[in-house]
């Protein structure tokens, strides 16, 4: 979320990628491929693959590898996650209705699309237990960070991501709406660990968004 020139609140959208090779070879890929964001030479930082691990851990493009030895964060926050996956195109409607309502709820609401395809997608999905490969354009993660302290700032925050989350309904997968399992949505249902037969059923609920026909 940001402010536009007539400082109206507006949607800002940023492009972060990982290319395994040099500058000059993802340049000519993107002109041939991506004309239209415009890449330059300048908008790429070369780097080995553990710098690399320091930038999506954002910290500043020129710090020690010391910092990863460091066992306290640099910074504590309250954060949680959720996550959809979208199987076609979303229309350009569809994108203004969600920018829309994200200009509605208000900043700090943030939405990563992370694209698949490629070799994803000739992977088998009972390749591994984890099964979204074919058929999927990308994932959502619906993010909110915050630092204020509390549980009325926690509900606040959580509250919006839910509407957030409720709006992308027409968007993503159905039947069921996937999920990915390292973000451990806890909305999509828990486990109270009573009879093992009870138990198995309680997890089905929210087992088959992660593994779809995996869950076993």
């Amino acid at each position: 979320m940001s402010t536009g020139t007539r400082g109206e609140r507006t949607v800002k959208s940023t492009f972060i990628a990982l290319f395994l090779g040099n500058a000059e070879r993802l340049l000519s890929l993107m002109s041939k491929h991506f004309p239209k964001l415009g890449l330059k030479r300048s908008d790429c930082h070369e780097m080995s693959w553990i710098e690399s691990v320091l930038f999506w851990a954002d910290f500043p493009v020129d710090s020690s590898l010391e910092v990863l030895l460091e066992r306290e964060p640099p910074k504590r926050t309250h954060l949680t996650r959720k996550s959809d996956y979208v199987k076609d195109p979303i229309p350009r409607s569809g994108f203004e209705f969600i920018w829309k309502n994200m200009i509605e709820l208000g900043p700090p609401l943030g939405l990563k699309f992370n694209p698949y395809g490629g070799k994803m997608s000739e992977i088998s999905e009972d390749a591994t237990a984890f099964p979204h490969r074919k058929g999927n354009l990308f994932k959502i993660q619906y993010l909110v960070n915050w630092d204020e302290e509390g549980k009325e700032m926690e509900t606040h925050y959580m509250g919006l991501l839910r509407k957030l989350y409720s709006y992308m309904t027409p968007f993503v997968s159905k039947c069921p709406r996937q999920a990915y399992l390292n973000y451990r949505d806890l909305d999509l249902g828990v486990n109270h660990h009573g009879e093992k037969k009870r138990g198995h059923m309680e997890g089905m609920k929210y087992g088959v968004q992660y593994f779809m026909n995996n869950f076993d």
